[in-house]
């Protein structure tokens, strides 16, 4: 594959607001394409194939490891898989665009390992473990069960946030924003006029 473009990567425990701000970069930052991770967990009522995630069977997403379509993967609970598809980055980078990527802690690390100075990591921090356990109550999607392993699994990941390039603490969404924005169009060497 041939690399050309910039990569955005935005990892982070689950509930701390990761996927709002990749939402609102992709608005606000131009050229930004979000590259669609494949999964095999149940799709969500709420979710689109192929727009949130590209849903697939555990056994296809076995298939397509077996066939090294994967730039990287994980199992993040048992057959419950995760990672990012070669033709999702090789689609981004035809369009001229650079890739902005919302994956869990171990995809992050892994993304840029490979990508290196192509890519900038940004790690998504609550404020507090506490508040990120609100968050995941406050979804109304999470079942008693699967907060607890959420929030066993965030203070695993939190130790890993020195791992990323910059480490951008979510206490307030819209200050959050605003500081992703900037530091994103730093590295791509945006301005951050209001015309985008």
């Amino acid at each position: 594959m041939e690399f050309e473009g910039r990569c955005i990567i935005f990892s982070a425990p689950s509930g701390a607001g990761k996927t709002t701000i990749v939402r609102y970069l992709l608005e606000k930052v131009k050229n930004l394409e979000f590259s669609i991770s494949a999964t095999s967990r149940p799709k969500r009522e709420y979710e689109v194939d192929g727009y949130d995630y590209y849903f697939l069977s555990v056994s296809n997403f076995k298939d397509k490891i077996k066939e090294d379509e994967f730039i990287e993967w994980e199992e993040v609970y048992t057959d419950n898989f995760y990672g990012t598809l070669k033709t999702e980055i090789e689609r981004i980078w035809k369009e001229k665009k650079h890739v902005i990527f919302d994956v869990d802690v171990m995809g992050g690390i892994q993304l840029k390992s490979i990508f290196k100075e192509k890519a900038l990591s940004i790690f998504v921090q609550p404020p507090s473990i506490q508040e990120l356990e609100n968050r995941l109550i406050g979804r109304g999607s999470e079942t008693p069960e699967t907060i607890i392993k959420r929030v066993g699994k965030a203070e695993v990941e939190m130790k890993s946030a020195q791992e990323f390039d910059y480490i951008l603490i979510n206490d307030t969404l819209e200050a959050a924003k605003k500081e992703a924005r900037k530091v994103v169009c730093d590295f791509l060497e945006i301005a951050t006029s209001n015309k985008y």
